[in-house]
């Protein structure tokens, strides 16, 4: 097992686009003078959602890339994962900022969900595919064994 760098340098760009989402909730919440929800005002609630967003789906899309890294998936093949994390992320704020019913909305905010969707998905069924299904099988139908086993044993300790 190795340390996931490449999923690390994705990682620190994607801070950084996190501390920019955040930091534009700062300067509406400032300008609005709204200290606790959006006041209000439909740029700070876009803003907040672009942020709460990227803090729904961001952390568990990197984690399991993180893990495809360290179990040995292909350097390109984590590249495109995280490529993709990246091009949803920046998506999701232009269409929150865009105009309802606008072509820039519906082409970035569908664009994001679909990217987004899609890796957490791919990312769960390649997780899966790789976890080796009969071993687990196997304990677990030992467990079962054993468990009954015990009961039995319980069960004529009890009635002695």
């Amino acid at each position: 097992m190795h340390v996931p760098t490449i999923t690390a340098n994705y990682l620190a760009i994607l801070a950084l686009i996190y501390a920019a989402l955040a930091l534009q909730v700062v300067r509406l919440r400032r300008i609005s003078g709204a200290p606790f929800n959006d006041g209000g005002n439909e740029g700070l609630r876009s803003a907040i959602r672009a942020h709460g967003n990227f803090m729904e789906y961001v952390p568990i899309i990197v984690l399991m890339a993180a893990l495809l890294e360290m179990s040995g998936a292909s350097p390109l093949r984590i590249h495109l994962l995280m490529g993709a994390l990246m091009l949803s992320r920046l998506l999701h704020p232009l269409g929150m900022y865009a105009a309802p019913g606008s072509l820039r909305f519906t082409i970035c905010r569908a664009g994001s969900i679909f990217l987004t969707i899609g890796l957490l998905i791919s990312c769960a069924l390649t997780i899966l595919s790789r976890l080796p299904w009969v071993a687990i099988a196997d304990e677990i139908s030992d467990q079962v064994l054993a468990t009954f086993d015990l009961l039995k044993t319980i069960a004529i300790i009890l009635t002695v």
